[in-house]
């Protein structure tokens, strides 16, 4: 019997060779057999996108093997890996965060970059973060302020971000030619790129421009630039072999002040030592009948004097009367009261003193204990006496009110006395000189309108609208003597007369040297009521820094600040570093970054931690 005669005889015809028609069951098979078709093409095309997605091809290598191995341990993080999960220079962190930030950083600048508006940021918190930097011979830790500078900028529009890197690789060109033609020496001639020897440190290799940049590297996070400065601090750093007569002044607001603030953001006992060794080499000094210091000190031999043109042997001064600062800290954080102590006896004996007019004259004699020839400035010769009582005040966090109560009666007299208005309406500081006043404002002046807003924001006083008003018209009109300039560069005085305003007259005035005062007061002024004038004002000296004064060695002063062409004085001064770059990066940064109820500049623009209110102060366990 064969299989048809089992067939039913309908179907019989069909055995012939007819056509069999699909029945609905037959249907129902083929359509499954294209869904599990469909179902297996998308299960291998979904498995092999797992190889280009990029936690796993980068990470894993996108070979078979790998991610096999992968899905094999696969938890919860199988297709969201965990925090922490690829590798950068060493440092794990987040694949997804670095794309992510790209992407946003991208769309932010897309949408905001023609705006100019900054947004406003969540609270990022302490934006302390701590870095092992290590070193051939030590290896420390570092408490990085800057951390934040990177990576907390995520809200803010490109152009600010871009002026702020500007600065910075202004700071990397003047670094990088000092590191190659004048390393260990104290300052470049970027013209003719080689060492200038005619610095205030003659040609004692102390290099100033090393230890002066240490903190503005830190903050600008040129950790591999720091980090060769530290080297050479820690090895070849010494006074043993300087034979010179040094100012006390300069030696400590630059290198006792520059250890200083390395130390409190760093922790690295290598600079609180070298501020105490250099602070030992100037005690010699002190030693005069009425514990007013000689402005030089010869650390071969101890020997102290003062300059022959200071009013017949006198002290400056803003030259004593800029110790307190540093001097107080370096005693906090060794336990050694020497310091203190000499700067307390400056204090209470100035204070004893007579004051013409309510006024300081300039020169004070050792010796004798009377003042000098009756020369009164906020300018050169008497400026950061009054800044250092103000800001001593602030460092002790409001306790020291001995400070502030000078602070307070010297400006009154300095109201009364010395501001003046232009009969356009410009405010301006002048000098007196026996009861006489000079209408001319030195560019070191421009300092004052930070210092006003300052003492507007800090003391609570009944003049501190008054402190905050004068210190904005000052930095209006320090930014008017710039803006009349061909440069756009402010001269080194400017004088008020009845034909013209703001504007410096004598050949011997007409010349910039990168100095800081006025961008200081940009900056200062900016944090206090963040007006956005503030930072184009700066943006403007950015732009005359590097159309006027880069060449291609460094940065060089210029000597006539109203010619486009002037000649250069071939000078790269270490306080260009110190101070002019450092407030230009900080006037472009967040207000987190050395924030200013935290840290208090010292007169060469290093920060000094605030007493109580910050933790790196680092108070010394004896003085607790």
């Amino acid at each position: 019997m064969t299989n048809s005669t089992l067939l039913l005889p309908q179907y019989h015809k069909y055995l012939n060779g007819a056509p069999v028609p699909f029945s609905r069951r037959t249907r129902r098979n083929s359509e499954l057999c294209l869904v599990v078709l469909v179902f297996i093409s998308l299960t291998i095309i979904c498995f092999g996108a797992l190889f280009y997605l990029p936690e796993f091809k980068a990470t894993y290598g996108g070979t078979i093997n790998n991610v096999y191995k992968h899905i094999q341990n696969a938890g919860p993080e199988l297709l969201l890996p965990a925090h922490g999960n690829s590798r950068h220079d060493g440092v794990l962190e987040d694949p997804h965060a670095a794309w992510d930030k790209q992407i946003l950083s991208a769309k932010i600048d897309e949408d905001y970059s023609d705006k100019r508006k900054v947004l406003e940021r969540p609270d990022t918190g302490n934006a302390v973060k701590r870095h092992i930097i290590n070193n051939s011979s030590i290896n420390f830790e570092a408490e990085s302020i800057v951390e934040h500078v990177e990576t907390s900028q995520t809200y803010e529009n490109s152009e600010l971000r871009q002026r702020r890197n500007k600065v910075k690789e202004m700071m990397k060109h003047g670094w990088d030619n000092y590191v190659k033609y004048a390393w260990g020496k104290n300052e470049l001639k970027p013209v003719s790129k080689r060492d200038h020897s005619g610095s205030v440190f003659g040609s004692a290799n102390m290099g100033a421009t090393i230890v002066d940049s240490l903190d503005t590297l830190l903050i600008m996070g040129l950790h591999d630039e720091y980090k060769l400065g530290r080297d050479w601090v820690a090895n070849n750093f010494t006074l043993e072999n300087v034979k010179i007569d040094i100012s006390v002044f300069e030696t400590n607001i630059r290198f006792i002040g520059g250890f200083l603030t390395c130390y409190a953001m760093t922790g690295d006992i290598i600079f609180r030592d070298k501020a105490d060794y250099i602070a030992k080499k100037l005690l010699p000094a002190f030693q005069t009948p009425t514990g007013i210091p000689y402005s030089l000190v010869n650390l071969k031999s101890g020997n102290s004097k003062n300059y022959l043109w200071a009013s017949g042997g006198s002290s400056i001064l803003s030259e004593f009367g800029t110790l307190h600062l540093e001097f107080v800290y370096l005693s906090d954080i060794t336990g050694n009261d020497i310091y203190r102590q000499k700067v307390d006896h400056i204090r209470q004996f100035v204070r004893s003193l007579d004051r013409p007019n309510g006024l300081y004259p300039n020169f004070l004699n050792p010796i004798t204990g009377k003042w000098g020839q009756r020369h009164v400035s906020l300018g050169g010769l008497g400026d950061s006496f009054y800044e250092y009582l103000l800001k001593a005040y602030i460092q002790s966090n409001g306790k020291d009110l001995i400070a502030r109560d000078m602070f307070d009666d010297a400006m009154a007299s300095v109201m009364d006395n010395l501001v003046q208005t232009s009969s356009t309406g410009l405010t301006y500081l002048a000098d007196m000189r026996f009861d006489r006043l000079e209408h001319k404002m030195d560019h070191l002046s421009c300092f004052a309108g930070g210092m006003f807003a300052l003492a507007g924001e800090t003391l609570g006083s009944d003049a501190s609208k008054h402190y905050t008003d004068l210190g904005a018209s000052l930095t209006e009109t320090c930014h008017v003597a710039y803006d009349k300039t061909a440069t756009k560069l402010g001269p080194e005085a400017f004088r008020f007369t009845d034909n013209y305003e703001a504007v410096a007259v004598r050949g011997t005035e007409k010349y910039n040297i990168l100095r800081p005062e006025t961008v200081e007061s940009y900056f200062v002024l900016w944090r206090l009521t963040h007006d956005n004038k503030y930072r184009e004002w700066g943006w403007e000296a950015v732009q005359a820094f590097e159309k006027h004064c880069r060449v291609s060695g460094g940065y060089s002063g210029i000597k006539d600040v109203y010619q486009i062409d002037s000649s250069k004085d071939d000078v790269q001064q270490s306080y260009f570093f110190a101070e002019t770059l450092k407030y230009l990066y900080l006037l472009f940064s967040d207000d987190n970054l050395i924030p200013l109820d935290k840290w208090v500049f010292n007169s060469e623009a290093h920060p000094l931690p605030v007493k109580e209110l910050n933790t790196q102060y680092r108070m010394h366990q004896s003085v607790v």
